[in-house]
């Protein structure tokens, strides 16, 4: 692209020398003229596309503005098509935060250009339905009491401080499908909601999608056979918040939802005691795609108490629910209130677990041969801010390890985990990398974290962040 439009300013100024002005004026017109039935004069529109395609999508935003054509066509999902059959898909961040004032916003990172994008902000919209089932304040404070907050309540069953009268989406779940993101539930005017929103990048706007069967909030998601799974989290119901054991999953070249079978919480039912039964409630505490299914760890829980209980594995080709291995379920790391972040690169399945140092923290892989939790890199700079509820984000960007947390100047920072021998070349697989580290604790292989990008939010707390590769 840069070669065809090269020639084109290149031609254009020699005949600007020749001819002067009115020359100039005129080839300008051609080239920018917004009726011109071509997108780039003189060669076919697909060719164009081809062309167009091979440009770095940190560029798209600006090239929009050429054009009412150009505008189209990269907002188009024919260009995005090409992208992908020519293998030029790029693999991008998505971090939300939450400022000062409780407000939620997307960003986006590009790590080759180490560019951010603000993304439009989320539609301050819930519909007559779901609005209607909001709670009273008279209800409000007939459950909690006229000395406490419902911001307190919902931090005594999952350890959050988002208050939702605050702010709309609080306790909103994220996911990814299909090349967009997805915001899922959350709280409105203190009760669980069920809409669902999704952000489109190539028309860079949100759109409204079909809601859940289930009013949700905290829920945990993750991606399985390109389908959006959702299970768990906290729902409004007998006036108060009660734990969910149901799952639900969507299809995006539907836009339908499907039940999935409950959770059992078969470990929950081994709580010896009634007494014990009514005051820890189960609840997952994370879930990933690994190996063709989905691990959901959990956890019995009542503030501030927390005992893990392994977890359950659910199959969709039997669509049923197994007890996950013990050595799996019950040794995931796990941060505050115990949720548990882990991702999978390569292959592997990756944990972060926090230390009790404050600028520190470990990454451990699953060994399935032997059922256990195994450390592979045994400091993570990430610091432990004790007032911000995700201090800390792990993800899998272009086959490394990711973790984004808080610098020394408060500044968001993506840091990368790359693994290098003894000549300080870098080696190519993470997975590779994190066996021989296990196996050869005191070699000459170190890990180098290396901050591929870096920007200032203020005082903006880090929520969650997803990967899109369009």
């Amino acid at each position: 692209m840069g070669g065809v439009l090269s020639l084109a300013r290149t031609s254009e100024y020699n005949e600007v020398l020749n001819n002067g002005s009115c020359k100039r004026q005129k080839t300008s017109s051609i080239f920018y003229d917004e009726e011109s039935p071509r997108l780039i004069p003189f060669l076919p529109d697909e060719l164009s596309i081809q062309i167009l395609a091979r440009i770095p999508r940190c560029c798209y935003f600006n090239l929009r503005l050429v054009s009412r054509k150009w505008k189209e066509t990269f907002e188009s999902a024919d260009l995005f098509k090409v992208r992908k059959d020519f293998g030029s898909t790029e693999e991008w961040l998505y971090v939300l935060i939450k400022d000062e004032a409780d407000k939620l916003s997307w960003h986006a990172l590009d790590p080759l250009s180490r560019n951010w994008q603000r993304l439009p902000p989320m539609p301050n919209v819930v519909y007559a339905d779901e609005s209607k089932r909001g709670l009273s304040g008279f209800w409000l404070w007939n459950v909690v009491g006229p000395g406490i907050k419902i911001a307190e309540v919902i931090r005594s069953w999952l350890g959050q401080k988002d208050t939702p009268d605050q702010m709309p989406f609080g306790g909103c779940s994220i996911g990814a499908v299909d090349g967009c993101l997805y915001v899922l539930g959350g709280f409105f005017r203190a009760t669980t909601v069920k809409c669902v929103w999704r952000f489109n990048p190539i028309s860079n706007e949100w759109s409204k999608m079909t809601s859940m069967s289930t009013g949700r909030a905290y829920c945990k998601t993750s991606i399985l056979n390109n389908k959006l799974y959702v299970v768990g989290g906290v729902s409004q119901g007998q006036g108060r918040l009660t734990p969910l054991q149901s799952a639900e999953v969507f299809d995006p070249c539907t836009g339908t939802w499907s039940d999935v079978p409950s959770m059992p919480f078969s470990r929950a039912q081994l709580v010896p005691t009634a007494y014990l039964s009514d005051m820890l409630k189960p609840i997952a505490t994370g879930m990933t795609s690994y190996m063709g299914r989905l691990f959901v760890p959990q956890s019995l829980y009542s503030w501030p108490f927390i005992v893990d209980v392994g977890g359950e594995i659910y199959d969709p080709e039997t669509n049923s629910w197994a007890e996950m291995p013990s050595g799996m379920g019950e040794g995931w790391p796990a941060r505050q209130a115990g949720t548990k972040l882990s991702v999978v690169v390569d292959g592997e399945l990756y944990a972060f677990d926090p230390c009790t140092s404050a600028d520190s923290g470990k990454i451990k892989v699953y060994d399935q041969k032997e059922d256990t939790w195994k450390v592979v890199i045994g400091k993570v700079p990430a610091a432990n801010f004790t007032e911000s509820e995700s201090p800390y984000l792990l993800t899998g960007l272009h086959g490394k390890i990711h973790v984004l947390t808080k610098d020394a100047n408060r500044n968001i920072a993506v840091m990368q985990a790359d693994v290098q021998d003894n000549l300080g070349s870098p080696l190519n697989s993470t997975s590779v990398s994190a066996e021989s580290l296990h196996e050869h604790p005191d070699s000459s292989e170190t890990v180098v974290w290396k901050v591929i990008a870096s920007k200032g939010f203020g005082s903006a707390e880090l929520v969650s962040c997803q990967v899109l590769d369009i």
